[in-house]
């Protein structure tokens, strides 16, 4: 079978169970207050966050810092052991 693949340009959020093209700035602002919403409901222990042992340590180190100092979790791991 063969598959065709196309690539978002533009982001999706879902509105009434649909999905519709938003701006940047809407679907970050959404996908802000889904994590404010989660962390004053559940606390920052209910938020992990995944890095790739492939990316450079600068970046791994940014991940590590976003989420013990934004979010304020220790959950966090770039699979550095494979």
């Amino acid at each position: 079978m063969k598959r065709s693949y196309v690539r978002l340009t533009t982001p999706l959020v879902r509105e009434n169970g649909r999905l519709r093209a938003a701006s940047w700035d809407e679907a970050l602002t959404r996908a802000a207050h889904g994590f404010r919403t989660a962390l004053e409901k559940h606390g920052p222990r209910t938020v992990g966050l995944f890095s790739c042992s492939k990316a450079t340590n600068e970046t791994n180190f940014m991940a590590q810092k976003f989420a013990r100092l934004v979010i304020g979790t220790n959950n966090i791991d770039s699979c550095n052991r494979t």
